[in-house]
């Protein structure tokens, strides 16, 4: 049986590359830090692992109740602390009148000093300030380069992990019934959308997911997946409750509120 036909095909290549670190970590008997992981690489992460392995272990950081994060994968020897995450919390503050700070206009101005996005963590933004966390390794960079964003002017100091942002995602959690788990009509459920248009959505390069581009409207769609579309936002499958006495089937799903 081959360990490939428990992911999807485009999650291969970031199955040999997990695999490829814990054979180091057995060859070298030292310890192997990951860059910043998606929820869905971590999931892949540990079940390549498994909580059962006697030559090894591992843990995930990314400061506190974040979405992205670390991976350490030690000797079963070894003690984890976070120190050996080697993450940094970024602040910069920005004055709200002239201009506002997105997400998406912090992430960017990254990208455009040549940084890759797994070089960094969450992002949090509230009304005149933001935080990141990032590789420590790249913070005097980041520090000296970064000084504006969308044309706002800023300064970047480093913070305690302690001080970072509290999460204020809010989900909402409902129970559809749908004919199938293919993405197409999923989306269009959770959505409220019709099908035409989800599948335009999704062959249209709108659809993110677990954070990978899909264009395929009959993938199959499984718990924990992150649906993200375009202009609609994020949901998630919670649970698979079971058919109903008509063979449809039963799902909890999440939306994140706007």
């Amino acid at each position: 049986m081959s360990i490939y036909q428990h992911f999807r095909k485009h999650e291969h290549p970031f199955v040999d590359q997990v695999l490829s670190w814990k054979e180091q970590v057995e060859r070298t008997y030292s310890h192997y830090l990951t860059d910043f992981l998606d929820p869905r690489e971590q999931q892949i992460v540990s079940s390549l692992i498994g909580s059962k392995n006697e030559t090894m272990k591992y843990s995930f950081f990314g400061g506190g109740n974040t979405e992205r994060g670390r991976a350490l994968i030690v000797p079963f020897y070894e003690e984890i602390s976070e120190e050996l995450f080697n993450i940094i919390l970024l602040e910069g503050r920005f004055d709200p009148k002239f201009n506002k700070v997105k997400h998406r206009d912090i992430l960017g101005a990254f990208m455009s000093l040549g940084i890759e996005r797994r070089k960094l963590g969450d992002i949090f933004v509230a009304d005149d300030y933001f935080q990141l966390i990032a590789a420590k390794e790249l913070s005097t960079y980041i520090m000296m380069n970064l000084t504006q964003i969308n044309n706002v002017g800023i300064r970047l100091k480093e913070k305690n992990l302690l001080k970072l942002m509290e999460k204020t995602d809010e989900w909402i959690t409902s129970g559809q019934t749908v004919s199938s788990l293919r993405l197409d009509v999923i989306v269009k459920e959770i959505y409220r959308m019709s099908r035409k248009d989800a599948v335009q959505y999704i062959k249209g390069n709108k659809v993110k997911v677990n954070f990978t581009d899909v264009d395929d409207p009959s993938m199959q769609v499984i718990v924990n997946d992150l649906i993200s579309v375009r202009g609609y936002g994020r949901s998630k499958i919670i649970t698979i409750d079971g058919k109903t006495r008509k063979d449809k089937i039963k799902i909890t799903t999440a939306k994140l509120k706007a």
